[in-house]
């Protein structure tokens, strides 16, 4: 199948495909942790993000919590996240996120960011300090840290290897050609030097993800999937790229579940240790099960 078909190349604004459409999350696990959420107002880019496996990541006790504020200093063309100048960091962030995981027993929490490039460590502290926060009050609890490029800075990766979470991930969210566009101050190069750097300084597990939809070809997209192969990666996240508003870049396809699953297999065979591709899939999606 060829991504670049014109059945592929759709409208602005046209209705969502059968495939996307979600069903409200339900079951006893997801009503439970919903209560204690809007009881003690915690915070999770579940909720925030209204991630359409919320459901079932919940009933599996994942759940995924963002660190230094929802204010970025980037202005990525996919992003819903707002930009402008942050707030000053709080110091207290990291016993507040261990709390909320232990008030959810969360089994595997998934930390992100906002990009602080603003800051001269970038944010590698408040990482290092979260992660061990966590760590003190949780310790069955295992952790994925989905963390931004550091502008590639060694020092600032160096604070994540040493806290030594189950798994690392930074995602290179789209192919080469389209990445100045989609993610403007990042570079390609740079984010496979960041997971080639994690596996050499002995990370036991890396990750990335890839979204579509933006106007990549089949080809662009399988020539990713080597470069991260290339670089070490053992798990990759593949999923559809949705519009957060009208500013934001268009959806140009909508890509059909068949070629979803060609992912999978092309990357199945390529090596990696998991592939999870749908259109649903987000970073996120069961992150557990990327631990062994």
């Amino acid at each position: 199948m060829n991504s670049e078909t014109a059945s592929n190349i759709l409208p602005e604004r046209q209705p969502k495909p059968k495939w996307l459409r979600v069903k409200l999350p339900t079951g006893k696990k997801y009503t439970e942790l919903r209560g204690l959420v809007d009881k003690y107002k915690l915070n999770t880019i579940c909720t925030s993000g209204s991630c359409p496996n919320m459901g079932e990541c919940w009933g599996e006790g994942t759940a995924t919590f963002m660190i230094l504020g929802n204010v970025c200093t980037r202005s990525c063309g996919f992003c819903g996240v707002k930009t402008g100048r942050p707030e000053t960091v709080d110091w207290d962030e990291p016993e507040k996120v261990a709390r909320s995981i232990k008030i959810m027993k969360i089994k595997h929490a998934v930390l992100t960011s906002v990009d602080r490039d603003d800051l001269k460590d970038m944010g590698s502290i408040m990482w290092s300090e979260t992660v061990k926060s966590v760590r003190r009050m949780n310790p069955e609890t295992t952790l994925e840290t989905l963390i931004p490029d550091f502008q590639g800075i060694e020092q600032h990766i160096d604070r994540i290897i040493d806290v030594a979470p189950e798994v690392v991930s930074h995602n290179i969210e789209t192919v080469r050609r389209l990445t100045r566009e989609v993610r403007i101050q990042a570079q390609y190069d740079r984010s496979l030097s960041v997971l080639k750097y994690l596996k050499q300084q002995g990370q036991r597990r890396t990750k990335s993800g890839i979204m579509l939809g933006l106007g990549e070809t089949r080809e662009e997209v399988i020539a990713t999937l080597h470069d991260l192969k290339e670089n070490d990666v053992d798990v990759v996240t593949i999923g559809q790229y949705l519009q957060p508003s009208k500013k934001h870049l268009p959806v140009k396809q909508f890509i059909n579940p068949d070629q979803f699953k060609e992912y999978e297999e092309v990357g199945l065979e390529l090596g990696f240790r998991h592939v999870e591709s749908s259109a649903l899939v987000r970073s996120s999606y069961r992150a557990q099960k990327h631990i062994n």
